[in-house]
């Protein structure tokens, strides 16, 4: 079973390469972030014209989460329970046996911001709902644009990128590794140790085709998983293509139904 996660930033705009990508790659599961959608403009006939159901959470502008899959998804779930919160950054449901759950992670600006201070707490509040997740689904995959890396290995300039930048501060660092305690496994890591591969590229400066990347879109999986992870990666083919997203797919491949 092969599942990926996509942030597509503007699924109105992105959906010729979704469905591209989507015949290309052949996904069984896909979490999109960022389809900057109210639900009823989302693509769902057009997308089950390809095979898959979708259950998304989507606003205007902004934001929004869906997840794709060839078979039913059940006990779908909106939002982080107990956290109030408008945006529409998280959607989980049960596939074929899987728990998924689809992140988008809140920016956080700047660091000592009060959007950086907000991402602290919306990722406490994740931490907290998935330990229960985990109880009730041990086999859970926790996808999505993480808005973190991990480690050094995973920024093109650990200099520029350091632990007192966005993205790879010392305490986004650690509520990432927060989630790894609780029984998670970045699949990609799980394959490969070596550095420089990345999933996000700035639009400016020619970010992609001087490879100045970050790896924070990221696939993660339960204790329960770990051994059945047997292949991961990030596909950079359709960053190549005409007004691509600023995001690659990373994807993970289950050898279980």
């Amino acid at each position: 079973m092969k599942i990926a996660s996509w942030n597509v930033n503007s699924l109105n705009v992105r959906l010729p390469h979704l469905q591209q990508w989507l015949q290309a790659a052949a996904p069984d599961i896909v979490g999109l972030q960022e389809t900057k959608l109210e639900d009823h403009r989302f693509p769902d006939a057009a997308l089950a014209a390809l095979g898959y159901r979708s259950v998304f959470a989507g606003q205007k502008t902004y934001n929004g989460v869906a997840i794709l899959s060839r078979d039913p998804a059940m006990e779908v779930q909106v939002g982080i329970p107990g956290f109030e919160d408008d945006q529409k950054r998280v959607i989980a449901a049960t596939v074929a046996g899987l728990r998924i759950v689809n992140l988008y992670v809140v920016n956080g600006q700047d660091v000592g911001t009060e959007k950086y201070g907000y991402k602290l707490r919306w990722l406490e509040a994740v931490r907290e709902w998935l330990r229960d997740e985990l109880q009730r689904h041990p086999k859970l995959v926790v996808l999505g644009d993480f808005n973190i890396a991990p480690d050094e290995r995973d920024v093109h300039d650990p200099v520029i990128w350091n632990e007192a930048h966005i993205l790879t501060s010392a305490a986004e660092r650690e509520a990432l590794r927060a989630l790894y305690a609780l029984g998670l496994h970045d699949a990609y890591r799980l394959h490969h140790a070596d550095g420089g591969v990345f999933s996000w590229w700035d639009y400016r400066a020619a970010g992609f085709r001087r490879d100045l990347g970050l790896r924070i879109d990221l696939t993660l999986v339960s204790d329960a998983l770990r051994e059945a992870a047997v292949e991961a990666g990030i596909d950079r083919e359709p960053r190549t293509w005409d007004r691509p997203s600023d995001h690659a797919p990373a994807w993970v491949r289950l050898a279980c139904a």
